[in-house]
């Protein structure tokens, strides 16, 4: 008797526990309607945007939103790494980890299977657009001064 006592208060607390969780979430299914009557998706409707201004805009109405909230990404960005302070150094270990593909593209070019060389090919692929991209990383922290 005392066992499936137990028992019933673990499943009535568990369904107190799914009450609360699913009482307090905050999801609408199908179609809704915001206040000018004009229908708007679920995903705008939960997202916790403005949904007036997302519905009469389209996708454009948190565009000014979404480029304050990127122009605050870079400024923070920018404190952390001090590139004015610290630019010789951010060019030492790009112009080393240049030194580094060019030697593993050395590397890679020499030891080709000549039964399966698409591999090695493949990694001299990847090899080279690392390079490219540390001459991007190169031409932005020149042109931050």
């Amino acid at each position: 008797m005392n066992k499936q006592f137990i028992n019933v208060l673990f499943i009535i607390a568990i369904c107190f526990v799914a009450y609360i969780l699913f009482r307090n979430l905050n999801i609408k299914e199908g179609m809704t309607s915001d206040p000018s009557g004009n229908v708007i998706s679920t995903a705008v409707a939960s997202s916790g945007t403005n949904s007036s201004s997302t519905s009469s805009n389209g996708i454009a109405g948190g565009a000014q939103n979404y480029a304050a909230n990127i122009k605050s990404m870079v400024i923070q960005n920018q404190d952390i790494l001090l590139i004015s302070k610290y630019r010789t150094d951010y060019e030492n270990s790009i112009l080393n980890l240049d030194d580094l593909i060019n030697t593993l593209m050395l590397q890679t070019a020499l030891t080709v299977n000549p039964s399966n060389p698409s591999t090695s090919l493949e990694k001299l692929v990847q090899l080279n657009s690392a390079r490219g991209a540390l001459n991007s990383v190169m031409k932005f922290i020149d042109s931050s001064t």
